[in-house]
């Protein structure tokens, strides 16, 4: 996401990014105890972040809501912790979808690459989802739906007795939010949002990075996810396509075509099952009764990550511009905001001084730079690009504490790190130079496998081993709280600051208390 690096210089911050992680292994006591334990580099995402392999059956699962990130987690899903056995989905479309997948590169693969040929005999179809918790097979359901029904969806599943993980956001308002907690701490069952940066090693590694001190005093981030929504679509014959109103089609992944087997099946009893019309049903997140818009769908997974950066803390306060400026359709949500946040430094209770600013943008005009954070410190900068890479870059005149960080061409034309001699142990290098063309794991896999540990372990010995998975219902309450209120102080053109009530769930205190849904 940075605008002028040539790719020299991306390799250069890449391969000093794994120096530097790697020079630091050696000064980690949790490191340390793995290594000794065997652990081999790069360490495992399992054993970073406190799961092993499942000592019994997969858990038995259920998914409701096929669509595009039900098939991002079906996709993603390791049958080993998680089987799948029933689904649930009202759209024709995404009942066949589900089980074809969809065409490399696709994350999309379906049910049928999982499970083989024939795993539509297998996994049953039940067309309402409360058929699938009346299943007493069940153990936990994975809930991929539009966001307004996450959370009666999900309290409804916690009451029959089934742990949950549901995708971000959490829910379409914080009350909601509190609520789920309350049912999964009365019922005795696991709460997991998908905001799969937690499980990340990727991001993992810049944190262990951050908490070095190695960047300096951070005073500020830049997160953005841009794309650009604004070229037309093409016909058959190679001509701008129009719609209905003889409006141009733009290339919108959140207003796709509405498929003729869905119009078919559900247009004449649309609002029987739940809907006002055909389009809010296949294009939810275009309109503010069924989500929340940019800073819901996207805003939150920077901010998730800027907040793990910072140590988990609250944001002070948020201001923000945003609006429906290029898109002349019935849309509600914005099609561009623009966000700026006040966070605490590490100093902030004794310095109210100590102030870190994240600035945050999401825009549909522009897919220049893509999507990803970039760390700014007084002794050196981090980008996170696109959940991907980490490049790392000290300030002029700043040397590394760890090695003066440059690249030279190492066997095969490959890059090869070298460094002064305060670098880490040879192996550590070894395997954090090797792990620069490694495969990234964006979390999708290892936060269900953690789900499924979490589960198994769940009545094994006393209540106070279980150990809940990294995004437990707290933890992603809070970043529903910092996107909802986002939404907030752009609509209402006003600096909102952060109320710690807001952030307990045994309290009532909501930031969107008038902001209540609307049932069809």
């Amino acid at each position: 996401m940075a605008l002028d690096l040539t790719a020299e210089q991306k390799e250069r911050g890449r391969a000093n990014f794994h120096t530097a992680v790697a020079s630091h292994v050696d000064r980690r006591d949790f490191m340390k105890g793995m290594l000794a334990a065997g652990a081999v580099l790069p360490v495992s995402a399992a054993a970073y972040f406190g799961y092993q392999q499942l000592g019994g059956k997969p858990v038995k699962t259920g998914l409701i809501g096929a669509g595009d990130e039900g098939g991002v987690l079906v996709g993603e899903h390791n049958p080993d912790y998680l089987q799948f056995i029933a689904y649930s989905d009202i759209r024709p479309f995404n009942q066949k979808r589900i089980f074809r997948g969809e065409p490399s590169p696709s994350p999309r693969k379906g049910f049928n690459a999982k499970y083989g040929k024939d795993a539509e005999k297998d996994i049953k179809r039940h067309v309402n989802y409360k058929d699938l918790l009346a299943n007493k097979d069940i153990e936990a359901v994975v809930i991929a739906l539009p966001l307004h029904l996450h959370a009666p969806v999900a309290i409804e599943a916690l009451k029959a007795g089934k742990h949950v993980l549901c995708e971000k956001l959490m829910a379409w308002n914080i009350t909601q939010c509190k609520e789920m907690i309350k049912a999964a701490e009365e019922n005795d069952r696991i709460l997991s949002i998908g905001h799969q940066r937690h499980y990340s090693l990727l991001y993992a590694q810049a944190l262990e990075l951050l908490n070095t001190g190695d960047l300096g005093d951070i005073r500020h981030i830049r997160a953005l996810w841009h794309r650009n929504n604004a070229i037309p679509r093409l016909d058959k014959d190679g001509k701008v396509e129009l719609d209905a109103k003889g409006q141009i089609v733009y290339r919108d992944g959140w207003k796709p075509p509405i498929p003729p087997e869905d119009k078919e099946a559900l247009e004449a009893r649309i609002k029987d099952v739940g809907y006002k019309s055909m389009e809010e049903l296949c294009r939810w997140r275009l309109f503010n009764r069924t989500g929340a818009g940019l800073m819901a769908e996207l805003g939150s997974h920077q901010l998730d990550a800027c907040s793990i950066f910072l140590g988990k803390v609250h944001p002070l306060a948020v201001s923000g511009v945003g609006g429906k400026y290029f898109y002349k359709d019935d849309r509600e949500v914005d099609d561009h905001v623009y966000v700026t946040f006040e966070f605490p430094g590490k100093n902030y209770a004794n310095d109210k001084s100590d102030v870190v600013v994240m600035t945050y943008s999401s825009i549909n005009t522009n897919g220049f730079e893509k999507y990803g954070e970039c760390v700014m410190g007084s002794r050196g900068t981090m980008v996170v690009d696109m959940e991907q890479e980490v490049l790392l870059y000290p300030e002029a005149g700043v040397s590394s504490r760890t090695s003066a960080w440059t690249v030279t061409t190492g066997g095969g034309g490959k890059p090869a790190v070298q460094a002064s001699g305060s670098m880490a142990p040879g192996a550590a290098l070894a395997a954090a130079s090797k792990s620069l063309a490694a495969p990234v794991s964006r979390g999708y896999r290892e936060e269900m496998e953690d789900f499924a540990y979490c589960i198994r372990m769940w009545n094994q010995g006393s209540k106070a081993d279980r150990r809940l998975p990294r995004c437990h219902g707290k933890v992603a309450m809070a970043d529903a709280i910092v996107a909802l209120t986002s939404n907030l102080a752009m609509k209402n053109k006003q600096r909102i600051e952060f109320k710690s009530e807001w952030f307990d769930p045994k309290t009532t205190a909501v930031p969107d208390a008038d902001h209540k849904p609307e049932v069809v």
